[in-house]
């Protein structure tokens, strides 16, 4: 019985730890507010984070693939927008306001973004 309490107390610090990682999100740079306008080439819309793929153009004209992660679905969903809303714009440009991967890479955190149509989402302040 002892061991057993053992291990659980030694899962629970370890699974707290992986999720404060994970949540804290230490290789994005919050500090840092990026803007990118591309189009939209991939939606992978599930739990616990939404990923989108998005083709921009870099400060030379080159093209960059992202990948930048968001909430939830029903973050999505109590601002009225809904999968179906980014599945109709796929292959169209969207303006996406991300924090950046600290370390360079084309990955990033979604702050803000801008359909094709004009609407704007906020999803952190």
């Amino acid at each position: 019985m002892k061991y057993r309490i053992s291990a659980c107390i030694a899962l629970g610090v370890m699974l707290a730890g992986t999720a404060w990682a994970h949540h804290n999100m230490p290789y994005l740079d919050m500090t840092k507010r990026v803007t990118l306008t591309g189009t939209l080439t991939k939606l992978d819309w599930r739990n616990p984070h939404i990923e989108f793929s998005l083709e921009a153009k870099g400060d030379q004209g080159q093209a960059e693939s992202w990948v930048i992660e968001s909430g939830t679905p029903n973050g999505f969903a109590g601002r009225k927008i809904y999968k179906a809303d980014f599945e109709k714009a796929i292959g169209q440009t969207f303006t996406m306001e991300v924090s950046p991967a600290r370390d360079g890479s084309r990955i990033a955190i979604l702050r803000k973004v801008t359909f094709p149509d004009g609407r704007m989402a906020v999803i952190r302040a």
